[in-house]
């Protein structure tokens, strides 16, 4: 890996365009590197992974409007368009990959259930795969060239997130995606590093919003964005193919992204990306989840379940408790803890999006019920429960420096995701425990590999796909590297879980 140092540079300075950091991002994912084969079976993993989460939302209003919305797009190929269109998960048809990118991306994220990667900024990379597959349908492109895209696509965002933190300064973390989506999309069609450089920064230039999706009263939007971000990504590289420019520097600029949207004009980054002929491996960096949550509530989840044991042991249960005290790290306490000071967080009739963003309701709920489901422990009479409620309602976390130290770690054999809790009973009894990595993380109790993947998709799949779909779509993923119909990758659920979806309000399309 090569650090860059990244800066902003004032417009009378002489900085060549080689210099950027978009240019050399660009350099990146035109590079003809080989696929190394972990990376291969990862990427399979995650397309397994999204696959799963897709289908289980798809009947979920805001999943469903964007399926809606993009059905109003359909592909049909004539002499004056290119390209086969893209597919909608849950569905049949040959759609504007764009917009398919939209629908699918909003399937994927809405139930805040894929994969993670968590360093100076957060991320789920997973969210570069929907507009990747979309963009390789349309242009009928192969397994092996969508490998080498998703394999570009996580490095960047990965290097990216390792590098540059956005939320200190209130900026949303999809600003990384939209960069990592036109590079990947670069990648893939063989695209001259100048075109790849001017969809880069557009890509970033469109994608930079505010944090205020997960803040406060917290709504669908939160899904929406990484798959707003991967179709502005698809549109920067069809405007920047047609010789359309961004603006530049994006990242150094003087009235740059550095200088205004992050820290200031003093600010250095610095930023790894591989060296010239240097394979992609960022993926292998990553992990997903085995619970429907944010990832900082991973650990504490499988933290509660087995205290839940050991309160047991005890002879006491929760209606004994006092107080439970969360020590974890910064960006657990400050956005999904108390000390994000949001009212709604502790609020029984918030969004589902804001109860997956309240480590204070979900220890609690996976405290009562030693277990956690997508759907049953968001339900409204599930978070009105009084008894629930009033635990809930004890729960305080308080930030612990060497947790924020662990977090920040990259040193991924000590980097941590999770925390101590201290059980306070009414008699004065105190239990403590404490994890520091989910136990489907690669350090964990009980590490996802492909098999664990294949069983999360078949579990949420039961039901809304049939057995015979499962088997086709699991055969034609695992063999990906020799896969010519991409179509394949698409997941038709049945009528009945497609009727059951809510019927929406009339839009523009």
């Amino acid at each position: 890996m090569i650090n860059h140092e990244v800066r902003t540079h004032k417009s009378a300075e002489n900085f060549p365009i080689e210099e950027h950091l978009a240019y050399k991002i660009a350099k990146v994912a035109a590079d003809p590197v080989e696929v190394p084969e972990e990376t291969k079976e990862m990427i399979i993993n995650r397309i397994i992974d999204n696959a799963s989460v897709a289908v289980a939302s798809v009947a979920r209003r805001p999943v469903t409007s964007a399926r809606v919305i993009a059905e109003g797009h359909p592909h049909a190929a004539d002499a004056a368009r290119t390209g086969k269109g893209a597919k909608i998960f849950g569905i049949e048809g040959d759609y504007s990959a764009e917009w398919a990118a939209l629908a699918n991306g909003t399937a994927v994220r809405e139930l805040d259930y894929h994969d993670t990667f968590l360093a100076a900024e957060y991320s789920h990379p997973g969210d570069n795969i929907p507009p990747m597959i979309a963009v390789a349908q349309h242009k009928g492109l192969d397994g092996k060239t969508l490998l080498r895209g998703i394999a570009t696509g996580y490095e960047i965002q990965v290097n990216l997130v390792k590098a540059i933190c956005l939320h200190e300064w209130k900026i949303d973390h999809v600003a990384h995606l939209g960069p990592s989506v036109a590079a990947g999309i670069g990648t893939m069609l063989d695209l001259p590093v100048e075109t790849i450089y001017q969809a880069i920064g557009q890509a970033l230039h469109t994608t930079t919003a505010t944090r205020q999706s997960r803040k406060g009263l917290i709504s669908s939007w939160k899904a929406y964005a990484p798959a707003f971000a991967g179709k502005m990504g698809i549109e920067a590289v069809d405007r920047a193919m047609r010789g359309e420019g961004a603006p530049a520097p994006i990242w150094e600029g003087e009235d740059g992204f550095i200088a205004w949207m992050l820290h200031s004009p003093e600010r250095t980054y610095t930023v790894p990306l591989p060296a010239d002929g240097e394979e992609k491996r960022a993926i292998l960096d990553t992990y997903t989840k085995e619970h429907s949550a944010e990832y900082q509530a991973q650990a504490p989840i499988d933290l509660a379940r087995r205290m839940k044991q050991t309160i047991a042991d005890a002879g006491k249960s929760t209606k004994d408790i006092e107080s439970i005290v969360l020590h974890t790290s910064h960006h657990t306490h400050y956005v999904i803890g108390t000390g994000a000071n949001d009212p709604q967080k502790m609020d029984p009739t918030a969004s589902r999006e804001t109860l997956d963003h309240s480590i204070m309701y979900i220890f609690a709920v996976a405290l009562e019920d030693g277990t956690w489901h997508h759907v049953d422990s968001y339900a409204p009479e599930r978070a009105q429960r009084p008894e629930t409620v009033e635990l809930w309602h004890k729960i305080s976390t308080v930030e612990d420096p060497e947790w924020t130290r662990r977090y920040h770690s990259l040193d991924l054999t000590e980097k941590a995701f999770g925390g101590k809790a201290v059980i306070t009973f009414t008699d004065g009894t105190v239990i403590e425990d404490e994890a520091a990595v989910a136990d489907a993380h690669p350090l964990g109790a009980r590490p996802f590999g492909r098999a664990e993947y294949i069983n999360k998709f078949k579990t949420l799949a039961t039901g809304i796909v049939s057995e015979e779909e499962q088997e086709r779509f699991l055969a034609a993923v695992q063999n990906l590297e020799n896969l010519t119909d991409l179509s394949e990758l698409n997941v038709v659920v049945t009528p009945e879980a497609l009727a059951s979806a809510p019927k929406t309000p009339e839009g523009l399309f």
